[in-house]
């Protein structure tokens, strides 16, 4: 029992840990520590190099050990509670701002107002319109479209957005409350003013009662960004099959997913950007995306900045519910997770900003393959939303 535990007096799970950790940090240069080539014999092993210290004669040198890492040693990892590269790991509770707690009658107001398209100024567009329940809370364009035009970006989902730092594909809005509110006011999609909304809402005795329950006045445009925030904070997916592997429920996860899995944190090197527990850093990078759409050029996060780093940079999207949630990219330019797999492993685009992770990786079609059937298994438990009677 002794020796099955420990590996040259070490714990063989801290081996793994280690193994994992080192393997993350290294990820971002050419994926040394991860080889392309699987023993052919047992399916699931896939390749480690660590260059490992070793001393001679009183003198250092470094040489290169291959270690094995198998689904059987990566389970072990799980069920020892470690943490994965990247910090991946099931969904936690919804963070909740102290200046907008959660009641049941404000998360109710919100959903009222997000499927309201008379907040809209010409009473054809509501939150709901770019952010369908039916179409994973996007709208399954590649492109939306605003106020009588396509607009130059895919619809991002509101599944989990509660989880974001900040919002939109340039982060433009650093909170829930401020995005819900930007939309209805932009020239391109509700196109309305917040004059406008607040003499409507006034107008309907049955919103000035809610607004007066649930924030003790009259309706304030402030607290429709705050009602509508709400209610998209219930917008979540708990208990998808990778967080019931994380959760301990081992068979949740098949084999071949389990082997995506390790892609992900290592060859493939998707846990650099799209890390901790909604797969994303948050953070916006130059993937030198193909321009497509209404626009002739698209800055991204250069025209909330004007950091010339951040010229065509973009918000690192979540993979969760990544099957639900296409086209890909901020322009919707990928139909298919193979073709955004396939983009990457090519090395992205070309673009003399783009950022320097982006790299070829190698991937063989069966990698590839294992890859996408790990995403797929991030889609959750979709949550339940019936229209709402709107106030008269």
């Amino acid at each position: 029992m002794k020796n099955r535990l420990l590996c040259g007096g070490f714990p063989r799970i801290g081996w793994i840990a280690i193994v994992l950790t080192v393997a993350f940090l290294f990820e971002g240069l050419k994926h040394p520590l991860f080889s392309s080539e699987a023993d052919s014999t047992l399916p699931e092993i896939k390749q480690l190099t660590v260059a490992q210290k070793t001393v001679t004669r009183g003198a250092k040198r470094r040489r290169k050990k291959k270690v094995k890492i198998t689904v059987a040693m990566l389970d072990d990892l799980v069920k020892s509670k470690q943490a994965l590269p990247g910090r991946l790991a099931a969904l936690p509770e919804v963070p909740i701002p102290p200046d907008n707690p959660q009641t049941e009658m404000k998360i109710a107001l919100g959903k009222i107002l997000y499927f309201d398209p008379r907040l809209s100024s010409d009473g054809d567009m509501a939150c709901s319109t770019c952010h369908s329940p039916g179409l994973g809370f996007a709208d399954g364009m590649d492109r939306s479209m605003g106020f009588r035009e396509e607009l130059g970006r895919h619809s991002p989902t509101v599944l989990n957005a509660a989880y974001n730092k900040v919002q939109f594909w340039d982060g433009r809005s650093p909170s829930l409350e401020d995005q819900a509110k930007g939309p209805i006011l932009a020239a391109g999609e509700m196109n309305n003013t917040e004059e406008n909304v607040i003499a409507f809402l006034n107008s309907i005795p049955a919103y000035k009662k809610l607004f007066k329950t649930v924030f003790g006045r009259n309706p304030d445009y402030d607290d429709v960004g705050k009602a509508i925030a709400s209610f998209e904070r219930t917008i979540v997916t708990p208990n998808a099959p990778f967080d019931r592997y994380m959760n301990g429920e081992m068979n949740a996860l098949s084999p071949k997913e389990k082997r995506g899995l390790i892609l992900f944190v290592s060859k493939a090197s998707c846990s650099q950007c799209h890390k901790g527990p909604n797969f994303t850093d948050d953070a916006f990078h130059n993937l030198a995306v193909p321009q497509v759409g209404p626009l002739k050029e698209d800055l991204g996060r250069f025209n909330v900045t004007k950091d010339d780093k951040d010229r065509g940079a973009f918000k690192t999207p979540t993979v969760r519910n990544i099957t639900l949630t296409g086209p890909y990219m901020h322009n919707g330019v990928f139909t298919t997770l193979k073709e955004v797999v396939d983009f990457y492993d090519q090395g992205g685009g070309v673009d003399p900003n783009k950022d320097p992770k982006v790299k070829p990786l190698n991937l063989t079609d069966g990698e590839k393959e294992e890859l996408i059937a790990f995403m797929k298994t991030l889609t959750g438990d979709q949550p339940r939303v019936e229209f709402p009677l709107l106030p008269q």
